[in-house]
């Protein structure tokens, strides 16, 4: 049986080098280590949700919410990057100069369906 291993140049938590990345969160200049995933440097400068720098509030209470597995399975930290919506910041490395702004408005709304409405 052999070990399973994430391939090094497809992994998003390895640091490349020393070099430092600027990203821009919210209008906020922050600054992390070349190779590090959005939400590492996001955390690493001091922004989760116990300091008012929630990646997304929930839905239904508008509680602030911050990186939760890391992995990419939960989509607590969905963000949008250089307008582009929707993107992982657990899994999408920092980029010099990229624009991220958190997603705030809330999921869609559930309608419920009065009875005897067709739910064909």
């Amino acid at each position: 049986m052999s070990a399973r291993r994430v391939d090094p140049a497809r992994d998003v938590a390895r640091t490349t080098t020393g070099e430092l990345v600027t990203i821009t969160v919210d209008g906020e200049t922050v600054t992390g280590v070349r190779g590090q995933s959005i939400a590492g440097v996001v955390m690493a400068a001091g922004r989760s949700a116990s300091t008012g720098g929630a990646l997304r509030r929930t839905a239904r209470a508008g509680a602030p919410r911050g990186v939760f597995c890391g992995i990419g399975v939960c989509f607590d930290c969905l963000v949008t990057v250089d307008g582009v919506r929707d993107v992982r910041a657990c899994q999408r490395r920092a980029v010099d100069g990229a624009v991220v702004t958190t997603q705030a408005e809330g999921l869609p709304v559930r309608v419920e369906r009065g009875e005897g409405e067709h739910r064909g």
